[in-house]
């Protein structure tokens, strides 16, 4: 075999031919602002997250109040851990070769970009699966998605993200020091091994899974709320299924636009061999907006809301002197009102 290289020296290849100059002082601007707004923005989400929790013990918010709970978490660790390891690399002024010696940190960092990467891609994809039965069959999601459920359902997505994570050290394949030198991957320059191509598309193609499951179950979702609305107009307030539309729509398109880059980035990586000069600028770009679709998550999925459109609307409606919805319409909270639109869309229509 032809990589028997010893794990510590691995990683050091591609410092003697880094092509990939970063500006030190925006960089660490970067790295402290991501990672400060990140901390925050979860940090605030798992708060809410535990007064909603006080005030819902139902067994059919429990699903929802996990999942977020799991993915916020998921969140708030991704950026304190892999924050704290880049600020310490940008510290150090970038010197892998002193602090580094056996491979082990960037190990770690490998480990931590693969798992907070797809954990909470998965995440979204299980809340996307899990907001569509409840919508579509309610009587299934009421049965079948307990609270033990989808405490085993965390349990496997964060199982199998960490097997994912940890394949390569499970094939003594290191993880590697990227071109900028300011964070760990898997291998992405001269790729020419079947396995290194492997783990890249192994990675872009689940996470690229993941965001079409979510975009396919959202799309089900907000039709079947659609449908709803037209039928029951009458019986339902309008003004839930415009908080449930915006939400849909926000969550697909920030994760879409966010992930689909460095995704996508991946992927070409991994099939073709030869790699463009722009390459290493185009990684770090893709890379900067995977990281600020965990900082928005929390905002979308927690803080973008009933009280929160309530005072956009109220300030619209002060600006613009329109009309647009009854403010009187907003009698319940966005998950109470999902059990209403479920048990409306499994009831025969009445005329």
């Amino acid at each position: 075999m032809n990589s028997s290289k010893s794990p510590g020296l691995a990683g050091f290849g591609i410092l003697k031919n880094t092509t990939c100059h970063t500006e030190k002082k925006i960089s660490v601007f970067f790295s402290i602002i991501f990672m400060t707004v990140g901390i925050l923005s979860n940090s605030l989400a798992i708060a809410i997250l535990m007064k909603a929790y006080q005030r819902f013990r139902q067994k059919s918010k429990a699903s929802f109040l996990l999942l977020a709970s799991g993915l916020v978490v998921t969140d708030l660790f991704g950026h304190l851990i892999n924050g704290a390891i880049a600020v310490f690399v940008y510290a150090s002024d970038k010197d892998w070769i002193r602090f580094n010696q056996s491979n082990i940190l960037c190990s770690v960092f490998g480990i931590c970009m693969v798992f907070f990467g797809l954990c909470p891609l998965f995440l979204g994809s299980v809340m996307a699966v899990e907001r569509c039965i409840g919508v579509t069959k309610p009587i299934f999601h009421s049965t079948k998605m307990t609270s033990k459920h989808v405490k085993m359902m965390l349990t496997m997505v964060c199982l199998f993200a960490v097997l994912i994570a940890l394949l390569p050290i499970l094939r003594f394949r290191a993880y590697q020091i990227q071109a900028s030198r300011t964070w760990c991957f898997y291998k992405t320059e001269h790729v020419e091994d079947w396995e290194d191509r492997f783990y890249l598309l192994l990675f872009s193609c689940l996470g690229l899974l993941a965001l079409a499951i979510s975009f396919l179950c959202n799309a089900v979702t907000g039709i079947t709320l659609l449908r709803v609305k037209f039928k029951s107009q009458q019986r339902q307030g309008r003004s839930h299924h415009f908080e449930m539309i915006i939400q849909l729509l926000a969550i697909m398109c920030v994760s879409c636009i966010c992930w689909s880059p460095f995704l996508v980035t991946m992927a070409r990586i991994g099939i073709n061999e030869s790699r463009s000069k722009e390459t290493c600028e185009t990684i770090l770009f893709a890379l900067r907006m995977a990281t600020w679709n965990q900082i928005l998550d929390p905002w979308v999925y927690i803080l973008l809301r009933k009280a929160v459109l309530k005072n956009l609307y109220k300030i619209t409606r002060g600006c613009c002197g329109v009309h647009i919805i009854n403010l009187h319409m907003w009698e319940l909270s966005s998950i109470k009102n999902s059990l209403k639109v479920a048990a409306i869309s499994e009831s025969p229509s009445q005329s």
